[in-house]
């Protein structure tokens, strides 16, 4: 196969623009069944691409995959009429009834269509509802005992995904990546932005996209699932290099109300000798939605903040959302532009509603349009004028699904296409309009903080969290599963919100609880990051302007790490402490995570394929290859019990014990105390 090789670390992507089309590699099969055409085509080492559209394969549809790597490839033809392409190690032939079939190099089969019913029209099926575009459905064999990782980040509270059904959509803290890695060492990837369902039932699997016009897929092998997940990286994207600075502690909550509030905060930190890496300003701390600027009330000298908060060694993060108010000053011009995404019917610019500055009631909104290329240069340009031009570099893009109401996708119009067909590469193209403008301004170091994400996403230095969540010992077991299922999807760099989101009382003991066990968790993901709206939630009316309100918002009880009591207090910063003496180590696991594909935090059979235990475990995780981490996820809990992977030894830093592998074992668990071993000889600064 003639074709260039890329740097998957630095690569951009491939342009949403339908008027750039996009080459596949030589070596391709294409054959017609009736109406529909199906094409095979390598892309790269063990990994192969399957189309099908009816009367012709489309080009310049949306997708995920870079270009792909070189690799070797064959094709053949059996007496029978089947046709073999061959990438590597993995092989797909499709014979002359159309059925496809993927096998490993010794014949073992991996994945294979399931035709369904004799009278349903076959594995692959288009139902005619738009125009050119219709219902799609593709469906495969299920294999007893096969379990599914990964697919994003759901709120279903499972790491396994077999039995269950998965929206294929962009919800605020659920994230849709149609990636999933299975325990029969394959990985599948969806390569399609559009909204539908995937079906993961006992006898076979079904995808479907409500309204598009192709099916496209990519299966990949390996010899190991870290192989599988790397390959995957090589076509949809590395994540850059991780900045260092963001290995520390962040300071966050629902909203710091002015410039001085936010120093304050800043100084008490540095006062106490507790180091923190950044602090955010969160929504409205602007005028206007949409509006990408400071209030000059609220935040009368914003250089003179960032220049306070530099020498302090804490940068500043500002909240941005791809959202305009109609009352907004840039929304006219915008508009005219053709920036904005449209309808197909009905009211074309009320596409959800919010509250604005100054008004009690709710207002209509519109969105920016991400796949826009002129847009998300428009949106850039703003952004330098009242951002980057007062040192700010770094960036949280909040409501990035983005959220609209109804949830009506089929009515939206993107410059890429029908809504109902790309609108799930929203939040991947709006990083990507950021990260661009990032490299256009000479930065390396480039993080986006975003609350939504699709496959390729991580290539454009998105770091994600769980958006908005619960305040409960239940959200906190979840999003130990949420964690490594956006892992073993392609995003390496995931975070919570410390505690949740969704209230907490810093005076409630019982919450004090939560938020230390939370904590103890967070040191160990790869950001850590206090953030929620604790009570008292609504507090004021949301600004320092009297006239002004954000109705039940309000801004929120404090969130700082003094703000819980002396008890949790001293647990916090022993904490922050330990994640302090970490850095270096959590520096190298995110190195190696850009270069692999392989996440920080690893579901244990990533680690230990050949335990099959290991495939069962849902409760702990290995961060980086050396930590073995147990959260605790029960209220009043003491103990903890553990599983520890065969073919390694396990080392209680706290006690000094060692354990054997293979078995389970039972650790004591005092509050402010992560359960937590370490792997072989390892050594590592845990313990104080």
């Amino acid at each position: 196969m003639t074709t260039a090789a890329i740097d998957p670390v630095r690569a951009t992507g491939l342009s949403l623009d339908p008027s750039a089309a996009q080459p596949g590699p030589s070596g391709a099969i294409e054959r017609r069944f009736g109406d529909q055409v199906v094409r095979i085509e390598a892309w790269g080492p063990g990994a192969i691409r399957v189309r099908c559209a009816l009367h012709r394969i489309i080009d310049d549809i949306p997708h995920c995959l870079l270009d792909p790597l070189p690799a070797t490839v064959s094709i053949s033809e059996s007496a029978d009429g089947t046709v073999r392409l061959a990438a590597e190690d993995l092989s797909c032939e499709l014979d002359e009834g159309g059925h496809l079939v993927f096998r490993r190099a010794d014949g073992t089969v991996v994945l294979e269509e399931s035709p369904g019913q004799f009278w349903s029209g076959g594995a692959r099926r288009f139902t005619n509802t738009l125009n050119t575009y219709s219902r799609i459905e593709q469906r495969f064999a299920a294999t007893t005992g096969e379990r599914i990782y990964g697919l994003g980040q759901h709120r279903n509270g499972v790491l396994d995904h077999r039995g269950r059904t998965v929206d294929l959509v962009q919800r605020n803290a659920e994230i849709n990546i149609p990636f999933y890695l299975s325990s029969r060492r394959y990985g599948f990837l969806w390569n399609s932005p559009a909204v539908g369902q995937a079906e993961f039932g006992v006898d076979a699997t079904r995808w479907v996209a409500d309204l598009a016009r192709q099916i496209d897929y990519v299966v990949f092998v390996g010899d190991s699932p870290a192989q599988i997940l790397s390959r995957y990286a090589d076509a949809t994207g590395h994540a850059p290099r991780f900045p260092s600075w963001a290995t520390g502690l962040w300071q966050s909550k629902l909203r710091y109300r002015t410039q001085e509030e936010l120093l304050g905060v800043a100084r008490e930190y540095h006062r106490r000798g507790i180091p923190i890496s950044l602090i955010t300003a969160d929504f409205f701390h602007w005028t206007r939605v949409g509006e990408l600027t400071f209030d000059p009330v609220e935040f009368p000298d914003p250089a003179a903040m960032v220049a306070e908060l530099d020498e302090l060694g804490v940068r500043l993060m500002v909240s941005i959302w791809p959202s305009l108010s109609l009352l907004s000053p840039e929304f006219t011009q915008e508009q005219r532009k053709g920036h904005l995404v449209s309808t197909e019917r009905g009211v074309p610019l009320a596409l959800s509603d919010w509250n604005d500055k100054g008004f009690t009631q709710r207002l209509p909104i519109t969105y920016y349009d991400a796949t826009n290329p002129e847009a998300r240069q428009a949106l850039w340009a703003r952004a330098v004028a009242g951002y980057y031009n007062l040192g700010v570099r770094t960036w949280w893009l909040d409501a990035c699904e983005p959220e609209i109401r109804p949830e009506d996708h089929a009515n939206l119009r993107f410059h890429a296409g029908l809504g109902s067909e790309v609108a799930n590469a929203f939040p991947r193209e709006h990083a990507r309009g950021f990260h661009e403008g990032m490299g256009s301004a000479g930065e390396e170091d480039v993080l986006l903080f975003c609350r939504s994400a699709f496959a390729g996403s991580q290539r454009y230095g998105a770091a994600v969290w769980s958006g908005d969540i619960e305040t409960t010992f239940a959200s906190l077991a979840d999003q130990v599963k949420a964690g490594l299922s956006i892992g073993i999807a392609g995003i390496p760099w995931w975070t919570t919100d410390t505690g949740g989101f969704h209230g907490g009382d810093p005076d409630d003991p019982s919450y004090r609880e939560l938020l230390v066990r939370w904590f103890e968790f967070s040191v160990f993901c790869p950001i850590l990051r206090m953030h929620g709206h604790r009570e008292p939630r609504g507090a004021d009316n949301g600004s320092t302007r009297s006239r002004d309100t954000l109705g039940p918002l309000g801004y929120g009880g404090p969130n700082e790490l003094w703000s819980y009591g002396e008890e949790a207090y001293e647990h916090l910063t022993r904490l922050a402490r330990l994640r302090e003496r970490l850095r270096p180590y959590v520096a190298e696991v995110m190195a190696q995570a850009s270069h692999t594909g392989v996440p920080p935090m690893r579901a244990l059979f990533l680690e230990f394929p050949d335990d099959l235990h290991a495939w069962e475990v849902d409760d702990c995780y290995l961060f980086g290859p050396s930590i073995l981490v147990a959260p605790v996820t029960q209220p009043g809990a003491i103990q903890r019990t553990v599983y520890l992977p065969a073919g390694s030894t396990w080392r209680d830093p706290w006690t000094g014990r060692v354990y054997e592998g293979g078995a389970s074992i039972t650790l004591a668990a005092p509050l402010g105390r992560p359960t937590v071993l370490l792997r072989d000889n390892v050594d590592l600064p845990i313990a104080d």
